[in-house]
């Protein structure tokens, strides 16, 4: 194998503030410690943690680099000690805790999971952030279960696509709320059985009048704010209401009779900071599960757009432009 180089690019935070703060610079290659592998970046997916680590809000845990990126896909060409999984060559994707900005990439063994077939690299670098998140966060946490229902806000993101996706293909019947009939075509193009402009439609009266009145198992928000309480309206008796993020807001009122009167659920989780062994339970539950549905070809995960890394500021704005269809993607 060809020797590594000393150094490579990466791109860093210059200050706290807009994507002109996101800088290529050139820093050393990192060696993989104990349990580590390292990845030679070919695609390193964008997501909204990284906005928000961008603008000072989100520092990386202790011991992370500060390098934003959670989530990449390449080859492996280094290996620490103590990873007996892996062997140099293997092409993977990774869930990270930092780093994956730049053309290579530490990554937490348990955290790698072997690049699905019929799946090329850009699509494998958009993988693990995503299925992680809703794996935990609708199955695990949400304990949604087959021919249940679920509620997805922002189902044209890239959590809400794979939402759609791995949900409508595990049996649930799905619901997804988008802005504007393109989105919301997508949606529906994606297995959700009814995709809800929230922009002109009621997501509480479309979902009941779907569910015979019943209202839906499971929600999945990631905007918080004013839809906190009526996602309350629209949970069924023993539902459960699951967070990701606040986009509108995280300090809401909410009538908690109504949370007894149904006996919700209201859950919510951060994945960065876990530990290493958790997250590579949750990747050996995706590979059981959900792998075996992306290499028969059940799903792809969606692109929006991929940009050369040295763009990442571009990329960036992609994102908070919020006209997107699935994940953006940086490929060095």
């Amino acid at each position: 194998m060809t020797a590594l180089p000393k150094t490579m690019t990466a791109i860093k935070v210059s200050r706290p503030g807009g994507p002109e703060a996101l800088v290529p610079m050139d820093i050393a290659v990192p060696e993989p410690g104990a349990g580590e592998v390292l990845i030679r970046v070919e695609a390193a997916g964008v997501n909204r943690p990284d906005l928000l680590q961008r603008q000072g809000l989100y520092p990386p845990p202790p011991g992370a680099p500060d390098t934003p990126g959670l989530e990449v896909a390449g080859e492996i060409v280094a290996i620490g000690p103590g990873t007996a999984r892996w062997k140099l060559g293997d092409r993977v994707t990774a869930l990270v805790a930092g780093g994956g900005y730049a053309e290579f990439c530490l990554a937490p063994g348990p955290q790698c999971l072997p690049v699905p077939h019929g799946l090329d690299m850009v699509q494998a670098g958009a993988l693990p952030e995503t299925f992680f998140t809703v794996w935990v966060n609708v199955f695990e946490r949400g304990r949604l279960q087959p021919g249940e229902t679920l509620l997805v806000h922002g189902g044209a993101s890239g959590i809400g696509t794979t939402a759609i996706m791995v949900a409508s293909s595990l049996g649930a019947r799905v619901f997804a709320t988008a802005g504007g009939p393109e989105k919301c075509a997508a949606c529906v193009s994606l297995g959700a059985e009814r995709a809800i402009d929230y922009r002109t439609e009621d997501f509480v009266e479309i979902t009941r009048t779907a569910t015979d009145g019943k209202g839906v198992d499971v929600v999945l928000d990631m905007i918080g704010g004013p839809s906190v309480m009526r996602n309350v309206q629209a949970l069924a008796v023993d539902g459960r209401l699951s967070f990701i993020a606040f986009l509108e807001g995280s300090r809401v009122e909410v009538d908690l009779l109504q949370v007894m009167l149904k006996r919700l659920t209201i859950t919510g989780s951060t994945l960065r900071a876990r530990p290493v062994a958790y997250k590579g339970e949750v990747a050996a539950a995706l590979e059981a599960r959900v792998w075996p549905l992306l290499s028969d070809g059940r799903f792809k995960p969606v692109i929006d757009s991929t940009f050369p890394l040295k763009e990442a500021a571009a990329a960036h704005e992609r994102l908070e432009s919020r006209g997107t269809v699935g994940k953006v993607v940086l490929v060095p």
